[in-house]
C-alpha cells in the first residue's frame, strides 16, 4: 500500500463548496477521484452537478434521515403513491 501525502487543495473551503452539491467533502472527492482512476485506469473527466430537482430530493432525503421519520408508514403506501404519480 502506498501512502500519498499531498496538498491537494490550496483552498480547502472553496473545494468543499464545489464538492458539496454531490454530497461529498473535499477529502471524499479526492478519494473518489483516486478510486475512479484506479478502477477505470483512466481519468474521469466528466462530472456533473445534480439539477435543482435532484438537489431538492437529496435535501428532502437528508431531512427525513435527520428527523428519523418517513413519508410512508409502509412500502405498500409508497408504491401506491408512485403508481398514482405515474398515472397520466
Amino acid at each position: 500500500m502506498i501512502c500519498l501525502l499531498t496538498k491537494a487543495f490550496p483552498d480547502k473551503e472553496a473545494a468543499g463548496d464545489r464538492s458539496a452539491p454531490w454530497g461529498l467533502t473535499a477529502s471524499e472527492a479526492v478519494r473518489l477521484l483516486f478510486h475512479c482512476i484506479a478502477v477505470q485506469q483512466a481519468f474521469p473527466l466528466e462530472r456533473k452537478v445534480p439539477n435543482a430537482e435532484t438537489r431538492a430530493a437529496m435535501a428532502e432525503a437528508d431531512e427525513i434521515v435527520k428527523a428519523g421519520r418517513a413519508r410512508f408508514a409502509a412500502v405498500e403506501e409508497m408504491l401506491a403513491d408512485l403508481e398514482e404519480a405515474a398515472r397520466p
